[in-house]
């Protein structure tokens, strides 16, 4: 990915968000931008016009970490988006987020042998392990019942962004399908700005871009954000709506890798469903075949 358009772009529609009046300004009329001029932005950030203009031109690289926190502030950015323009900076720099090593594209590998078995003794809960590409690479036993739309049975590596944008069942699954679409892409967006030579993540984007205009035009947009935690609704084909909370956790022992948690509030009729849906997944579920959610990525456009 160009990191000059990147950042260009990002700028840009970013700056295009903030009305005068959100930044305490008098719009006045015949305004022929939307959202802030660019003298605008200069005034707020305490930068000269020239340098906010060539800033979002794309050239960013060596702008101090005081000018972009002032970037950010009159640009209203959240915690995301100043995590992202940091890591655009950085790439332009030609550091590497967090200390991290670029990650060349590579395919997914199978979990170590201590994380599958504590995925296994995970019995209440939805667990599983992704990657920044969005592939699916284990789950525990309920966790292959509660995807088994996603996963199928054809012992490919899953992966939630295509099942998101390029399988019909997805629609089903996801009751707020327009939520989980621009969650899916902003995550992806953030994970692009962190790394932005994961080759994996470049062809999946391409590939994305290419067959869904819901995805190309929701990327278009810029907009990023993490995970962290939250509520979901799913609609599942067993048991039903059921609503779950969900925490995200880094595994530091596989860069990039995060370990997804989902519960149910105790006592309520997700709890019950939940509950239902291990039952079946003791009946239906090999112990052996919980652990991995596949074995290579497909090239095919869903992943069930």
């Amino acid at each position: 990915m160009d990191n000059r358009s990147e950042v260009r772009e990002f700028l840009m529609t970013r700056r295009a968000r903030v009305t005068p009046e959100a930044v305490g300004l008098v719009a006045g009329g015949n305004r022929r931008v939307q959202g802030l001029r660019r003298s605008e932005v200069a005034s707020l950030a305490g930068v000269s016009v020239e340098y906010y203009a060539k800033l979002e031109r794309g050239a960013i690289a060596g702008a101090s970490a005081a000018v972009l926190d002032s970037l950010a502030g009159a640009l209203l950015l959240d915690e995301a988006e100043r995590a992202h323009l940091l890591d655009l900076a950085r790439a332009a720099d030609g550091i590497p987020s967090s200390g991290r090593p670029r990650r060349r594209a590579s395919k997914p590998t199978a979990s170590r042998p201590s994380l599958q078995w504590a995925l296994a003794s995970v019995t209440d809960a939805v667990a599983f392990v992704r990657d920044p590409r969005q592939n699916l690479l284990a789950v525990n036993d309920l966790g292959r019942a509660f995807y088994s739309p996603l996963i199928g049975d054809g012992g490919r590596t899953p992966n939630l962004a295509r099942f998101q944008f390029l399988d019909p069942a997805s629609r089903d699954f996801y009751p707020d399908w327009d939520v989980f679409a621009a969650m899916c892409v902003a995550i992806m967006r953030a994970e692009a700005g962190r790394d932005p030579h994961d080759k994996g993540l470049q062809d999946l984007v391409g590939e994305l871009s290419t067959r869904s205009e819901t995805f190309r035009a929701l990327w278009a947009a810029h907009d990023v954000r993490t995970h962290g935690a939250g509520t979901k609704r799913f609609r599942h084909p067993l048991v039903g709506e059921i609503v779950l909370a969900y925490e995200e956790l880094a595994i530091t022992a596989e860069p990039g890798n995060v370990l997804m948690i989902y519960t149910a509030e105790p006592g309520s009729p997700s709890a019950e469903r939940l509950a239902l849906l291990a039952s079946w997944s003791l009946e239906h579920v090999g112990a052996g075949a919980g652990a991995g959610a596949g074995a290579e990525p497909s090239d095919e456009g869903t992943a069930g």
